[in-house]
């Protein structure tokens, strides 16, 4: 299905171009994107995807800004951008705890009367229904973390993971396996919901089973989140490979791998996976080897180097965050600006909020 949206969205924007009008230079638009970094994979494979699309839409001139993960650096970029003259804000905001950042930047492209599309980094409603030439393109928050439970509970229960009526990953026979959660910013949607409802959803399809998960001591424990029994329990990678591998390495030099004290590990995105896995394959972990010993390690964005990792058994599972449909969503909003159209139009086909202009791009499982 999502192969299909893709294919359909492309579709409709090629065969703007080639309806019998020839457009002059003056008549490209001129889209610029801000994002929130170049160095976090996903977000890398949407950038490559919304230029693959883009070079079938010659009538779209894009142009990318890294606004290197500084908030005050994005917004002077967007502030130069309308100065320079430009049709359209793409706006992967680096601030997503609060409204002010995202405010401001409304406030930037109201004064100049330009359509803006946030993406993939939430803003609130509030700041999509100030203005009504915003709008928001992502995922579904809780989705992310409803199908990550959901990988992790199937690949619990699975026959194959069974011997004598004990979970093979249940290595000190208590009837819990022990995970580490690597989580992504404070403040930040996604990050919360695929920590918390990663859990509640495995816990609620292991209860027939008898087994459950439960926060292993080797995660930090923090205070600033409801006292749910999941969402102060972490490892604070903020999205980071390099953080996750040293966050690791230190759990490890207090924690083992063979005794139940660190049973699975869990990631709100694959790049802080990955990095996990760095660390427990340096102690001879998740090689890849048969012989070798294997801790089950779940994802999210099924990165390309995430899903080699599956594939070549260093890693369990991942969530596919859907990158093509990312930019293939924003271009069909950049396209209706190129038609003379309003932002929002012809979206009717789409999976949208009720009551805002959100659009969500669907989550699917990758093992």
């Amino acid at each position: 299905m999502k192969k299909i949206l893709v294919f359909v969205l492309l579709s409709v924007l090629c065969a703007a171009v080639f309806t019998g009008c020839t457009r002059s230079d003056s008549d490209t638009v001129k889209v610029d994107v801000f994002w929130f970094t170049y160095s976090d994979t996903y977000l890398t494979a949407v950038r490559n995807a919304m230029l693959e699309q883009a070079k079938e839409m010659p009538h779209l001139r894009v142009v990318m800004h890294d606004c290197e993960s500084n908030q005050t650096v994005q917004t002077q970029k967007i502030q130069t951008a309308i100065t320079q003259g430009t049709n359209l804000l793409v706006v992967n905001i680096v601030t997503t705890g609060s409204e002010d950042a995202s405010m401001t930047i409304v406030n930037l492209a109201r004064a100049a009367d330009l359509p803006i599309v946030f993406f993939n980094r939430e803003v609130s409603n509030n700041v999509i229904d100030s203005y009504e030439k915003a709008c928001f393109v992502g995922t579904d928050a809780d989705e992310a973390g409803i199908m990550l439970g959901e990988a992790i509970a199937q690949f619990l229960l699975a026959p194959e993971n069974w011997a004598d009526g004990k979970s093979i990953y249940d290595l000190n026979g208590d009837n819990q396996i022990n995970y580490v959660m690597f989580r992504g910013e404070h403040g930040n949607a996604e990050a919360f919901g695929r920590t918390k409802y990663s859990i509640e959803t495995a816990n609620a399809e292991l209860a027939d089973s008898g087994l459950r998960l439960a926060p292993s001591p080797a995660n930090q424990t923090s205070t600033q989140y409801e006292n749910d029994g999941i969402s102060n329990f972490f490892l604070y990678g903020n999205w980071r490979s390099d953080e996750a591998t040293n966050l690791m390495g230190t759990a490890l030099s207090a924690h083992s791998l063979t005794n139940g004290a660190i049973e699975m590990i869990i990631a709100n995105n694959d790049d802080m996976a990955l990095g996990a896995i760095e660390a427990i394959r340096a102690r001879g972990f998740n090689t890849g080897r048969e012989d070798a010993g294997y801790i089950p390690v779940f994802g999210v964005d099924a990165t390309t180097v995430a899903v080699e990792a599956i594939r070549a058994g260093r890693m369990t599972s991942t969530v596919l965050q859907d990158a093509e449909g990312m930019a293939a969503t924003i271009l069909f909003l950049a396209n209706n600006i190129a038609e003379g159209e309003e932002l929002f139009s012809n979206t009717e086909g789409f999976n949208i909020d009720e009551g805002t202009r959100k659009i969500r791009v669907p989550y699917d499982i990758v093992n």
